[in-house]
C-alpha cells in the first residue's frame, strides 16, 4: 500500500516541475464561482455590455448642466441619469452573482451608444449649439444602443433577473427614446 501511494505521489511532482521549470504557461486563474447557474452566454455579455455603457454615460451626463443652454437637452439628460443610476447597483449585483471577471472588457471599447474619454473630451470642448447637438445625439444614441441590447437580452437571455432588469431598461428607454 505504501508503495503505491508513493508510485502516485512520484508521478505528480514530476508534471508540476516540468510545468513550473519549462517555462509553460500556469493555468490560467478560474473566475470565481458563479453563485447561479441560470446565466447563460447573452446574459453575461448584456450585463458587461450594458454595464459598461452606463457607467461611461454618466460623466456626459454629468457635464450636460455646465455646458448647455437648452432646456430640452438638461431635461434628457436628468431623464437618463435617473433610471441609469437607479439600474447601476442591480447591474453591479447581476455582474458579480454571474461571476464575471472585475475588469470588465467593454470599458472604453468604441462602439455604438459608449461615450469613450476622447468622445467626451471632443463634446466638451464644444460650446452652445454645437455641444447640445453633440450631447443629444450621444445620448440619443446610448438611449438606442440600450434599447437594441435590451430586446436581445429579452429574446435570448436566461437568467430570470436579468432579463427583468433588462425589461425595466427597455421600458425606462422607450419611454424617453418616444418623447
Amino acid at each position: 500500500m505504501r508503495g503505491r501511494g508513493h508510485r502516485r505521489m512520484w508521478y505528480a511532482v514530476p508534471v508540476a516541475l516540468l510545468l513550473a521549470g519549462c517555462g509553460a504557461p500556469a493555468p490560467a486563474p478560474r473566475p470565481a464561482p458563479e453563485q447561479s447557474s441560470t446565466f447563460g452566454g447573452t446574459d453575461r455579455a448584456w450585463i458587461e455590455i450594458t454595464l459598461a455603457m452606463h457607467e461611461q454615460v454618466v460623466p456626459l451626463l454629468d457635464v450636460v448642466p455646465a455646458h448647455t443652454g437648452t432646456a430640452a437637452t438638461r431635461d434628457l439628460a436628468a431623464r437618463v441619469r435617473v433610471f441609469t443610476e437607479a439600474e447601476l447597483p442591480e447591474l453591479r449585483a447581476l455582474h458579480e452573482l454571474a461571476g464575471l471577471p472585475a475588469e470588465n472588457p467593454h470599458v472604453g471599447m468604441p462602439m455604438p451608444g459608449m461615450v469613450t474619454e476622447p468622445e467626451l473630451a471632443e463634446m466638451t470642448a464644444l460650446t452652445g449649439p454645437a455641444f447640445d447637438a453633440a450631447a443629444t445625439a450621444k445620448i440619443g444614441e446610448a438611449v438606442e444602443q440600450a434599447i437594441t441590447l435590451a430586446r436581445s437580452e429579452q429574446q435570448n437571455g436566461t437568467d430570470p433577473r436579468t432579463r427583468a432588469l433588462a425589461a425595466e431598461v427597455l421600458a425606462a428607454r422607450t419611454a424617453v427614446s418616444s418623447r
